[in-house]
């Protein structure tokens, strides 16, 4: 049986990743910041939880004893677009700065952190998937976008350093995903068709779609397959 640990598992896509890995019999750890949200998913699950703030490097260390001795699957699913949850800088330095900072913290260094932090507890053979985003290719979503897309750069050097002891690293990068609390309801129908149409199948991501592709590419017959972004967008961005 496989240990897994899902970060942001608690809702969204996150939730749908563990479900997918505890329907095939894993052992999976769901982790977030909010433990009743935690404490409710994984009662449906059937998983353990630990609440802790993955970007903040004295929690991650605080909550490693409540994560499991030996990992076999990592996902870095933890992060979002804080730029939604704050008004928009104006020309005050300092609040550019905290922004770009909100998003990095919470896209970039979370899973930099929980990494760092589990690389001795992985298995050899083990895997590493982090979500991405469409908005790193340059869809223009600022801060959000950027971080993401050193999601991509770091995700490169880690499937090199860990190589040798074939462990896998690799990025799930989203579209549209319509049925999740990413947008913080502020996606208009509007905004959903326009999206919907650069698409080749004609129709919005679910969160299924993201998770039966990390559980392929977690699975023990994707060995050879690191370092890499699998866009998971029906077709709005072409990755050649």
């Amino acid at each position: 049986m496989r240990e897994i640990v899902v970060t942001g598992g608690g809702t969204g896509i996150g939730y749908a990743i563990a479900e997918a890995f505890a329907a095939q019999g894993d052992r999976v750890t769901i982790t977030g910041r909010r433990e009743q949200v935690l404490e409710e998913a994984a009662g449906r699950l059937g998983v353990s939880y630990a609440a802790f703030n993955a970007a903040n490097p004295v929690a991650v260390g605080e909550a490693l004893g409540l994560l499991p001795g030996r990992v076999d699957v990592l996902v870095n699913n933890a992060g979002g677009n804080t730029n939604l949850d704050r008004p928009p800088s104006g020309e005050d330095l300092m609040e550019v700065a905290e922004s770009w900072w909100a998003n990095l913290n919470a896209n970039l260094l979370s899973a930099v952190l929980v990494t760092s932090a589990l690389v001795p507890r992985l298995a050899d053979d083990g895997r590493i998937v982090t979500i991405g985003s469409i908005a790193a290719r340059g869809t223009g979503s600022g801060s959000y976008g950027a971080a993401k897309a050193a999601v991509e750069a770091w995700t490169a050097d880690l499937a090199a350093e860990l190589g040798p002891r074939g462990i896998t690293a690799n990025v799930v990068s989203p579209g549209l995903v319509v049925e999740t609390g990413f947008f913080r309801g502020r996606l208009t129908g509007e905004g959903v068709r326009r999206r919907v149409e650069s698409t080749r199948n004609g129709r919005a991501g679910t969160p299924r779609d993201v998770a039966e592709t990390v559980r392929f590419v977690a699975s023990p017959e994707a060995g050879h397959l690191t370092g890499q972004v699998l866009h998971v967008n029906g077709g709005a961005y072409l990755g050649r």
